[in-house]
This record gives structure tokens, C-alpha cells and sequence, in this order.
């Protein structure tokens, strides 16, 4: 029966494109910004405080925040790109938009946190790796792909299944910014498995979905330990 309920597989395909766009954007940036304020940049402190503030406050409070920042009549986004003569965007209450909205919130809120981890992760790499190989000639990318990459394996591999399983239970951010609207264009599987279980009361429905969504957070885990195993063997061979 659950199988054949559209709107399961609309939450699963909604679920499944947060999660498939989200991980590696914040990834990629979080690991930007590590290298950034790795760097002598001054005012190092500052930044750090900075990118991990979001990290410390509430989804919640940073879901109602930003329903305000994206009101399309009076929020302050679109006020920004009025004055640089954009027209205003309708944001969570696009259906082509909303789930993008959601998206980037979600990257500004939680990227602080794989910052922190990609920096503990820079700091742990010897200097005399790059001393040399900057003695043998080679430049700055040569050396992240090289040497950075390389010794961030276990870290990228910690951050990716780790971001992919919080991706996988979206919840707050729709069910507070857009109650899975416009047009179940933002409706999570856990948000499914939340008004089928304590809405309709429907106990044995809510478990069966339970059960799939379990089964899949942890073949997608699996499959992407496997692939992180597997290209450091090929590495190393």
C-alpha cells in the first residue's frame, strides 16, 4: 500500500534531491572556508566565531529567520535585489524555488560545523609535506591535490556520510517555512512519516514507511563507505 501512495514517492524524490544537492555543496565550502581561515588571514578568530554562530542556534529559530528574509512582499532579500534592479523572487512559495530556498538556509546553518572539522583535519597535516614539495617545484594546486586531498580522506569520508544521514532527516525547516508546500514541493520523508503516524493516525502505515526510510539511510550510508573504502585501496595501489 505504501508503495503505491504518489505521495510517498514525491517525499521520497523531494528527500532524495535535498540530500544529492546539499552534501556536496556544503562539503566543498565548508572545506573552502577551513583553507581560508587556515591561512594567516587576519582576524582569524573573528571568522571562526563567525561561520559557527549559525551552527549553535536553533533550526528553529534560523527557520523562522529566514521565512522572514524570504517574504516576497516586504523580506529582506528581495529588497537587496531590488536595489540592485533584480526583480523579487516568491521564494518558499515558488514550487520551482522552495526546496533551493530551504537548501541554501540549510548550508549558511550547519556549514560552520564541517568547517570546524575540515580545519581540525588541515591542522593535523605536516607542514614538511608541503615545504617539500614546494622545494620539488610544485605549485599550490598541485599540492591540494597532491597532499591536502589525500590526507583529508577519512575526514571527507566523516563529513560526507555524516551530512548525507542529517540531509536525510529534513524536517524542521519545512515543516516551519512551508508545511511541505507550494504543492508538496518541499514535503520530507520524515515529515510523511510525522502526518501519517500522529495526523491520521495511522500507526502501522507511519512504521512500514518507518522501516523503508531506515533501510535506505543505511544502504545509502553503507554504499558510500564502500565507495570511500574502496578509492583508498585503489589509491594505495
Amino acid at each position: 500500500t505504501l508503495f503505491e501512495d504518489s505521495l510517498f514517492w514525491t517525499c521520497l524524490r523531494n528527500t532524495a534531491y535535498f540530500t544529492v544537492v546539499l552534501v556536496p555543496i556544503e562539503a566543498l565550502i565548508a572545506l573552502l572556508l577551513a583553507m581560508l581561515i587556515n591561512t594567516n588571514l587576519k582576524g582569524q578568530l573573528f571568522f571562526r566565531t563567525s561561520f559557527f554562530m549559525p551552527v549553535i542556534t536553533s533550526i528553529t529559530v534560523v527557520s523562522i529567520l529566514w521565512t522572514f528574509l524570504y517574504n516576497p512582499s516586504n523580506g529582506l532579500i528581495n529588497a537587496l535585489l531590488n536595489s540592485l534592479s533584480l526583480p523579487s523572487q516568491r521564494f518558499l512559495r515558488s514550487a520551482d524555488q522552495a526546496m533551493n530556498s530551504i537548501i541554501v538556509m540549510t548550508i549558511w546553518q550547519g556549514v560552520g560545523y564541517q568547517m570546524i572539522i575540515f580545519l581540525a583535519g588541515l591542522k593535523d597535516i605536516p607542514r614538511d609535506y608541503y615545504e617539500a614539495s614546494a622545494i620539488d617545484g610544485a605549485g599550490k594546486f598541485r599540492q591540494f591535490t597532491a597532499i591536502t586531498l589525500p590526507c583529508l580522506k577519512n575526514v571527507i569520508s566523516f563529513i560526507v556520510i555524516y551530512v548525507t544521514i542529517q540531509a536525510f532527516k529534513l524536517f524542521v525547516q519545512p515543516y516551519i517555512m512551508t508545511n511541505g508546500g507550494p504543492q508538496n514541493s518541499t514535503r520530507s520523508l520524515v515529515q510523511y512519516i510525522y502526518q501519517q503516524g500522529f495526523q491520521y493516525k495511522k500507526a502501522g502505515f507511519a512504521s512500514a514507511a518507518s522501516v523503508i526510510f531506515f533501510l535506505i539511510v543505511v544502504l545509502v550510508s553503507g554504499v558510500l563507505k564502500l565507495a570511500f573504502l574502496n578509492h583508498g585501496e585503489a589509491k594505495e595501489k
